[in-house]
């Protein structure tokens, strides 16, 4: 099977994570404990921290890929964080097939979860002075994950803005889908290289090729919105059409059905059959298409820098390489 190396050395890199990340929270009370573990034990494809290995062992080989476990363990903290309150925001009921933690723990509980899940993140960073990265490294991380933070509020922001108005182009998603889903992909990219001890420039360019696919990223998640198969996603089809975001699917379809066209038939007031409908009217005017060549575009562009990154392990680069292929052809 064409993904088999790549599953493979995914699941590997999960269990490690897992396992650091479980014990890391083992912490009372146990309801906090509870549902801040809860998606983390529900699975996920960990493609952040995957990223993060793998850059550091293609960029300084095993002992800069140990050095960087607690820091793709922060990556994989954080971005659950992010999840917890996001589904919180928009109200979601089911992430990775299971219900999501505010249903489970309530708001309040899911709240203080995300929390500290958030300040976990960043205590992992400073304890991988114990995995042998130096003080400068230490500091280094830190500061990209913290600057990653602060770009993925200010891409939600513009997320849920977007969902007050119809004057939203094709740059702006751009924009906030670079900030929402490409800053956190950029970091895991990032601190690899600062756990391999690479240069700076080195460091840009693997923050490039992360930010890139992680701009894919987010246009495949907005395909499969539309036309995934919700026990293969793990989260209910039309949710972003229920929601009202204007994806890029949503904004090719507006500039070629036309706005009335589209607007009665999503948002939190649209019935199932009026979300079917839009989803029909978003098939029928290319925008799928439209979508799949920008995401093979950032694809493209990120594979065309991974090229003149130099390589100390040539496998993990194959297996980089092998995950852009997978960001945008994935089902899930």
């Amino acid at each position: 099977m064409k993904w088999d190396r790549l599953f493979e050395a995914s699941s590997r890199y999960s269990m490690l994570i897992d396992h650091y990340i479980m014990d890391f929270m083992s912490i009372t009370p146990d309801r906090l404990s509870g549902a801040s573990l809860h998606l983390i034990k529900a699975g996920g494809k960990r493609l952040r921290p995957l990223i993060t290995l793998l850059t550091a062992r293609m960029l300084g080989g095993l002992e800069a890929e140990a050095r960087a476990v607690p820091l793709a363990a922060s990556i994989e903290t954080a971005h659950t964080f992010s999840l917890i309150h996001d589904d919180i925001m928009d109200r979601d009921e089911v992430r990775r097939g299971v219900p999501t933690t505010h249903v489970v723990y309530g708001d309040d509980w899911a709240i203080l979860a995300g929390d500290t899940l958030h300040a976990a993140a960043f205590k992992m960073i400073a304890d991988s002075r114990e995995w042998g990265m130096s003080p400068e490294q230490a500091y280094r991380a830190f500061k990209v994950l913290s600057e990653a933070a602060i770009q993925i509020s200010r891409g939600q922001a513009y997320d849920m803005l977007f969902e007050e108005t119809w004057d939203v182009d094709v740059a702006d998603y751009l924009n906030m889908v670079r900030l929402k889903t490409g800053a956190l992909i950029e970091a895991a990219a990032r601190i690899g290289a600062v756990a391999a001890g690479a240069g700076s420039e080195i460091e840009k360019m693997v923050g490039e090729v992360g930010m890139n696919a992680g701009i894919a990223f987010q246009i495949r998640d907005d395909i499969l919105g539309v036309i995934g198969d919700p026990k293969v996603t793990g989260k209910p089809v039309y949710n972003d059409l229920r929601r009202g975001k204007k994806t890029l699917l949503v904004i090719y379809a507006v500039k070629k059905a036309g706005r009335r066209e589209v607007v009665d038939l999503i948002g939190p007031k649209a019935s199932e059959d009026d979300l079917k409908r839009a989803a029909s009217i978003i098939v029928d005017s290319g925008a799928l298409d439209y979508a799949e060549s920008k995401a093979r575009f950032y694809v493209g562009r990120a594979r065309d820098i991974l090229s003149r990154v130099p390589a100390v392990d040539a496998e993990s680069k194959e297996l980089l390489n092998l995950l852009l292929d997978y960001i945008v052809e994935r089902e899930k």
